[in-house]
């Protein structure tokens, strides 16, 4: 999600390049808010999403390089109309030929902050900062110069707040490299602490680590305990809601928690937000990979948390 960054230090150190942005988007769009591209007169990296987009972005920062370093411009296009594209959405991009002497903001940039972009007449003013950021629309006035961006590094990434170190548990954490989620990986056996990024924690204190997690984060509950999985069930559905509350196990496990949590006094509504047994309906494998895939895929589909992971202006 960062890996933008270092693309950008490696290729301004050999030469000239250009930078391409996304900088909002409607409807179909083949990337998000925050997707950038980096590009010389031979080379790429990254991409904005292929195809006939791509292939004019390019064209264009080929063009900027022909002018001075700082030189910038928005192009809006819309991807049926302009470009054919069947998906029929629009796309908002800056395209700027990167002044190789103003890039002291990267030194303190890292996923999770924000970058402040100001657009001048001579070139792109940057820092980087621990401000908000809010969304930018695809249609309107292009952004001008004065023009203030503000885009949180990396996007947005939800937290997976996975308690379970055993297969399916490792499973996951092999998938998830570079998809959009951010993990936290915790279990209550000391013998997992030689498995890098779990966090062993003691039971008395795992259930403070559910109140404890944003209502943005996905809860994915596989212990090697049933109790202990209950016990993490119950403190999800009484706190505020998350966006997914997942737990591993069968149907009858799943009648059996619902039925122990009604006369534990979980509401109807808490219990409705209780997701078992977890993956996208349809795949049935028992493999830890096929349950990790599955899953995953099933948190690819909850809604975008739109107000984090936007530009802004």
């Amino acid at each position: 999600m960062t890996g933008w960054l270092d693309d950008l230090a490696r290729l301004a150190a050999a030469g000239p390049v250009a930078m391409v942005s996304v900088l909002a988007t409607e409807g179909s769009a083949p990337r998000g808010a925050g997707t950038r591209m980096l590009v010389t007169m031979d080379g790429l990296a990254g991409t904005i999403g292929g195809g006939a987009l791509e292939f004019r972005a390019v064209e264009q920062a080929r063009s900027v390089l022909d002018h001075a370093p700082g030189t910038w411009r928005v192009q809006d296009y819309p991807l049926g109309p302009m470009l054919g594209q069947c998906c029929g959405g629009r796309v908002r991009l800056l395209v700027e030929h990167v002044d190789r002497d103003t890039l002291s903001w990267q030194a303190e940039a890292s996923e999770g902050r924000v970058l402040v972009s100001v657009l001048r007449e001579r070139g792109i003013e940057r820092r980087v900062t621990d401000g908000p950021a809010a969304s930018l629309s695809a249609r309107g006035d292009k952004p001008r110069e004065g023009s203030r961006l503000a885009e949180v590094i990396g996007g947005f990434r939800r937290p997976l707040y996975l308690f379970g170190a055993g297969h399916v548990g490792q499973a996951i954490a092999r998938h998830v490299d570079g998809l959009p989620i951010r993990l936290a990986w915790f279990d209550t056996r000391p013998v997992f602490e030689m498995i890098a990024g779990v966090t062993v924690v003691p039971e008395s204190a795992a259930e403070q680590c559910v109140v404890e997690a944003p209502d943005e984060a996905a809860l994915v509950i596989l212990t090697h305990d049933h109790a202990l999985d209950y016990r993490l069930t119950l403190a999800a559905l009484r706190r505020s809601p998350l966006a997914f509350t997942g737990l591993i196990g069968s149907q009858t496990k799943r009648a059996r928690f619902l039925a122990r949590l009604e006369r534990d006094g979980a509401s109807a509504e808490a219990r409705g937000r209780l997701t078992c047994p977890i993956g996208l309906p349809g795949v049935t494998g028992k493999e830890p990979d096929v349950i990790a895939v599955a899953l995953l895929a099933q948190l690819l589909q909850l809604p975008p948390v739109a107000a984090v992971r936007a530009v802004a202006a």
